[in-house]
């Protein structure tokens, strides 16, 4: 019974380890993605914000397609925009009004 006790313990200590390496990989490896970038933030979130008319009310560099953009949700006149942001020219990739708020994490209280 101890043996057994032992080895379920090791395993869930092996899984919450192997776990955590990879989430810190995979943060790390997201930080690290925007070194490829010729803008920043500051300048996607301006370019996000002239084009809609409006302001930021967060910006993530992230993957889109299997590429790397700025995302910026902008808000005018009660609406909010997803805009997407070309890393390396500033330029804006797209622009699309966000109905629901997908990224709450079903969070109720906001």
């Amino acid at each position: 019974m101890k043996r057994k006790i032992t080895l379920a313990a090791l395993a869930a200590f092996s899984a919450i380890a192997i776990g955590s390496v990879y989430a810190a990989k995979s943060a790390e490896n997201d930080s690290l993605a925007i070194a490829s970038a010729t803008i920043g933030m500051t300048q996607a979130v301006t370019a996000a914000e002239q084009h809609v008319g409006g302001k930021a009310s967060r910006a993530e560099y992230e993957r889109h397609n299997g590429q790397w953009v700025f995302d910026v949700e902008v808000v005018k006149d009660q609406k909010v925009t997803d805009v997407k942001v070309d890393p390396t020219s500033g330029k804006i990739l797209a622009a699309v009004e966000d109905k629901a708020d997908h990224d709450d994490d079903r969070d109720r209280a906001d």
